[in-house]
């Protein structure tokens, strides 16, 4: 028998289950104009495929022809199954050829997945023509081969009430922040979010599943690998592993960063224990007056870095690729000298402007480092050490024992985190990691600042000073109390 307490929290998550699949379900007629954008779209994709003589298999794909898109967000794909025959560089060509000729005086976004494509806007819709080859079961030869297999897979098995389930932990996730499987998210796919329910039978039971998770969480749903679990999880470390249905070989969670994997099992815990429509609907940030944000640098006693730069050319999913590699690479070249950085982001309004944020314990660092020798039980290497310090005229004190080892004193090279960075950077950084558009928008000019030299910035830029808000918060905004 529940207790009152349960029994009133699950009648809370349906009621707000409800009232969000009341706002994300497609209207009839929603129905009605993407079927008919859809239709349209394979009689022109196929005729213009026909005019160059090329035998195409047009047909939908993802959420619109499983019937787990979300209302306002329609994303509409359609897939030109092409000839093996046809070369990958013929492959992108031509599909690129039909696309511009097809969305003809839409806007146009070029992406690249194994191979470029093109995202257009049509009546409000996105749009994405994507090649692939029509190939046999298990003969793939590029990722997106599989995609017709995933949706025959999925509407066989995802019935009316599954599809509901589906577009609920899709807005959870989104709302989270954790929905989307492009390279700037790092986040759950469309495909992913279908198989869990498949797998868990619903979005409460898929909640509290990733709620309960302490370690490595492994999904196999047509159970490839029964009774070969040591082989499994030599081939799949991660830590989430849904084997795809259609293709045993394959993680279909493994793009999923996990800090996006311990997001969800936070938020998911944190709804559960007090369900709210909010989580669905994300973060409504309201940016700290500039006194406010002075206050609360000062109040954090760390020092706040921005290196901005002007806005990169090159399709979003290489453009973020080269923004995380620079990430991590001026992470690095803070810490191999001896800076703390507590914490570190990427942010661009995706027109103008770029930045790069991190938080350290300090800015300035004591002119002297402790290099610390062997101990003294290790009687060659501590020979070796002497050897190299004891007439070393670079040591600041030392050699000399502490704690039971040799210690030298050293002259540290960069003492200003600042200053660092702008040596390093001024030639763009290509020596220190840097990725190299991200390189080449450095050298056409990098800026530099700190604390209170950021606030000239904040006032500036709107958007930027939203995330800079949301990051010197720190807190996800569904650990807030529930609002109204």
């Amino acid at each position: 028998m529940k207790s009152k307490g349960k029994a009133a929290m699950e009648n809370k998550l349906a009621q707000v289950c409800t009232k969000i699949l009341a706002e994300i379900k497609p209207t009839k007629e929603d129905r009605r104009k993407i079927a008919a954008l859809a239709k349209s779209l394979e009689e022109k994709v196929s005729a213009s495929a026909k005019k160059r003589g090329i035998p195409a298999t047009v047909r939908v794909e993802g959420s619109v022809a499983k019937d787990t898109w979300l209302r306002k967000e329609p994303d509409l794909d359609v897939f030109m199954r092409l000839p093996p025959t046809i070369t990958r560089k013929e492959l992108a060509e031509v599909s690129l050829e039909i696309t511009r000729e097809t969305t003809k005086g839409a806007r146009q976004v070029k992406r690249i997945k194994e191979h470029p494509y093109l995202e257009a806007f049509v009546n409000d819709f996105r749009v994405n023509i994507v090649p692939c080859y029509c190939a046999k079961n298990g003969e793939w030869t590029s990722a997106t081969d599989r995609t017709p297999f995933h949706t025959d897979y999925v509407q066989k098995r995802l019935d009316k009430p599954l599809r509901d389930e589906v577009r609920l932990l899709k807005k959870f996730m989104q709302g989270v922040e954790v929905y989307g499987a492009e390279i700037r998210t790092g986040g759950f796919s469309g495909y992913l979010c279908e198989l869990l329910i498949l797998n868990f039978g619903s979005f409460a039971e898929t909640l509290g599943k990733f709620a309960d998770c302490a370690s490595q969480m492994t999904i196999d749903i047509e159970n490839y690998y029964e009774g070969r679990e040591r082989d499994l999880k030599l081939a799949f470390p991660e830590p989430l592993v849904v084997i795809d249905p259609v293709d045993k070989r394959r993680n279909v969670a493994s793009a999923v960063q996990p800090h996006k994997v311990d997001t969800f099992v936070g938020a998911a815990r944190a709804f559960l224990k007090a369900p709210n429509a909010q989580f669905f609907k994300g973060a409504r940030t309201r940016k700290l007056p500039v006194k406010a944000l002075e206050k609360r640098i000062e109040h954090h006693g760390s020092a706040l870095v921005l290196v901005t730069f002007g806005a990169v050319e090159a399709v979003p999913d290489v453009l973020w690729g080269q923004y995380y590699k620079s990430q991590r690479a001026l992470r690095k070249l803070l810490e191999i000298n001896d800076f703390h950085v507590l914490r570190d982001a990427v942010w661009t309004d995706e027109k103008t402007l770029c930045a790069f944020v991190l938080e350290l314990k300090q800015r300035v660092m004591p002119n002297v480092k402790l290099r610390i020798g062997p101990p003294l039980e290790r009687k060659n290497e501590c020979e070796d050490f002497l050897t190299k310090y004891v007439d070393n005229e670079e040591v600041v004190s030392g050699p000399y024992i502490e704690n039971g080892r040799w210690v030298v004193q050293l002259p540290r090279k960069h003492v200003d985190a600042i200053e660092l960075l702008r040596t390093k950077l001024k030639d763009g950084g290509k020596n220190a990691g840097i990725a190299d558009l991200v390189s080449k928008a450095f050298s056409k000019g990098v800026g530099i600042a700190t604390n209170t030299e950021i606030v000239k910035l904040y006032k500036s830029n709107e958007n930027l000073s939203e995330f800079l808000t949301r990051f010197l918060d720190g807190k996800p905004f569904w650990l807030e109390p529930a609002q109204a």
